[in-house]
């Protein structure tokens, strides 16, 4: 019977022994590999990962006289004259003896108690506790039978750091760390739907056990995550490590940093006036994108309603980005097709006489009616007045496949591509029906996002080509080298360089005297945009009575401009003006942002700037 008894465990049961044995003298340790950071063109740190560790105890291990029996040895030994003189291998070997020695002149009790008093000795104050409040974490849950428990959670990465060398210096044993990584967002409500979020999600560890990461969701966060994430790394320990032995490590591999072509100083200053603009016009919806013309870089985005990326609030709600993925109907800001492409393709020049019927034309089964009744208007003063009856007049001239071809060149009905989860297409389909044409020609049956119209007036604002939008400037690792730069690049040739010129004289007039933007004026620079005021589209059919999305987008300076900045406001409420348009909604918006953001950028003024000291004393 015995016999066969040991044949059992040998040979039948010999793997499962064997795997009981290998789980008793190793412990799997995960070593995190931090997710890359996230910082601005100016590299101010906007999301960094916090290394967080929970200290735990193996009951099995710390139970062990022959384990803990080493942390006795080392007391003893390390006390003796000569002890930092001795080579590494007689330290080994002195180490054993102690250890033999301890283990023959003690009872197993005893050895067990007295590793865990210098444990607790040891380990208290790093740990911020008392050695009874220590001691009870430990011997309270052995009493209760847990093989693995907690005494210590969240724990910085200096601490841990701490800990680790004290329990390896100390040959500590039954203490292991659990790591884990928190996002954390140095300035939460800034730029928060192009930063984005983290979760938590459950994924298989390198040891094939589940492990808990952090997981890109939104904004860049999302959009780079195949880059910020890392790579875990293990640990693999020996409980009882034998003379040479140290276990297995598999380092981690950190993910790159992420640099953004946003400017920090620049979003706040967007961030700062939309919301004093929505507070002053009673909106809780809106957007402001700034870009280079010239590259295509988007120095600042800020949509509303907003979230706290640390706090996390509300994400349902408040989460949606504005500004890529809101689409809607542009009303005039779009006019700035027909007219550029009738310019582009000589049809008409500047000064070209256009007669606006008065306020009433009928072509068909088109019938067009403007609320500022006009006679005969130049090029320009049809843009200047947004004439509705003079745009159309010149996209007739155009024809509706050349509008539309002109429509989708400046990029709309499709996503621009920008390094963001979740952008909006729009939709600028030529239906083959007149009234729909004549409609898309000043705002209506088209929808766009405000991406994508401050992309189009890029095109005007630089040499006349499309560029695509991007946020993310370069990818670097840890050690400060470039892996990857993300150049400007240009999607169509849309316009002459002449005719881009030609645009910007002509939309200069749109904030000055008798145009619909003087309010978006910046004391000192010459501006050139356009105004947007459009009833809000009803779900349900038709559109909502008494409700608006009004924008301006404009460009300056206007001669060599060195941004485009868009301004829209959702539904404003205000009672202080009888009309809500473009031009007195956000048009003092742009004004404000355009004034601190040409400080900011130190422009040089183009215009002569008012003294306010000779205008008051001239009173």
């Amino acid at each position: 019977a015995l016999s066969v008894r040991l044949i059992q465990i040998q040979v039948w049961e010999g793997f499962k022994w064997e795997r009981t044995a290998s789980a008793q003298n190793h412990c799997t340790e995960i070593l995190p590999g931090l997710r890359g950071a996230i910082v601005d063109r100016n590299e101010e740190l906007l999301a960094k990962t916090i290394s967080l560790s929970t200290v735990k105890v193996n009951r099995y291990w710390i139970e062990d006289p022959t384990l803990v029996a080493s942390a006795l040895a080392y007391e003893r030994a390390s006390a003796e004259p000569g002890w930092e003189t001795l080579s590494v291998d007689k330290r080994k070997r002195k180490l054993q003896a102690y250890r033999n020695a301890i283990l023959g002149e003690e009872l197993p009790e005893v050895i067990v108690s007295k590793h865990l008093a210098r444990a607790v000795g040891i380990l208290a104050r790093p740990l911020g506790l008392r050695r009874e409040e220590l001691r009870r974490r430990i011997e309270e849950p052995i009493s209760q039978g847990r093989a693995e428990f907690a005494i210590a959670k969240d724990l910085p990465e200096e601490v841990v750091d701490s800990l680790r060398g004290l329990i390896e210096e100390n040959h500590l044993k039954g203490f292991l760390f659990e790591n884990r990584n928190k996002r954390w967002y140095t300035s939460p409500k800034l730029a928060t739907h192009v930063v984005g979020y983290t979760s938590e999600q459950k994924l298989a560890g390198p040891d094939g056990k589940p492990v808990f990461r952090q997981v890109g969701q939104f904004g860049v966060e999302g959009a780079m995550e195949e880059f910020l994430r890392g790579r875990d790394g293990m640990w693999d320990h020996l409980s009882l490590p034998m003379p040479g032995e140290e276990g297995s490590v598999v380092p981690p591999v950190h993910g790159l940093n992420v640099r953004l072509t946003v400017d920090m100083g620049i979003q706040s200053i967007i961030e700062e006036e939309l919301d004093a603009g929505l507070a002053e016009f009673v909106s809780e919806r809106g957007a402001v994108v700034m870009m280079d013309p010239k590259t295509g870089e988007v120095l600042a985005m800020a949509s509303r309603p907003n979230i706290n990326l640390n706090r996390r609030l509300k994400i349902a709600e408040n989460g949606f980005n504005y500004a890529i993925q809101t689409i809607y109907e542009p009303g005039s800001t779009i006019k700035v097709v027909a007219a550029s492409g009738a310019l582009n393709e000589r049809l008409v020049t500047p000064s070209t006489s256009i007669f606006c019927q008065n306020g009433y034309f009928r072509n068909g089964k088109v019938v067009l009616k403007d609320d500022h009744p006009a006679g005969y208007l130049t090029f320009e003063g049809v843009l200047q007045k947004s004439n509705n009856i003079g745009t159309y007049k010149m996209a007739l001239q155009l024809g509706q496949k050349r509008f539309y071809d002109y429509l989708h060149r400046f990029g709309f009905g499709r996503k621009t591509g920008i390094q963001l989860s979740g952008e909006s297409a729009g939709s600028a389909r030529n239906t083959g029906n007149e009234v729909d044409f004549s409609r898309a020609c000043f705002g209506y049956a088209t929808t766009v996002t405000p991406l994508q119209l401050t992309c189009a007036y890029s095109v005007i604002a630089s040499d006349g080509q499309l560029r695509k939008p991007h946020i993310v400037k370069s990818l670097i690792a840890n050690d400060g080298t470039v892996v990857e730069n993300f150049e400007p690049e240009i999607v169509d040739r849309v316009l002459t360089e002449k005719a881009a010129l030609q645009m910007r004289q002509a939309l200069k007039k749109v904030v000055q005297s008798g145009g619909t933007a003087k309010l978006a004026a910046v004391d000192g620079f010459e501006v050139a945009g356009k105004t947007g005021t459009v009833q809000k589209h009803n779900p349900k059919g038709g559109y909502h009575v008494g409700k608006y999305i009004v924008s301006f987008v404009g460009m300056m300076p206007a001669e060599d401009p060195a941004f485009v900045c868009l301004v829209v406001v959702d539904d404003p409420r205000t009672k202080k003006l009888e009309n809500v348009y473009g031009g007195n909604v956000a048009g003092p918006i742009f004004s404000r942002i355009g004034t601190r953001a040409a400080a900011y950028m130190n422009l040089q003024p183009t215009e002569p700037v008012q003294d306010p000291l000779a205008t008051s004393a001239s009173r």
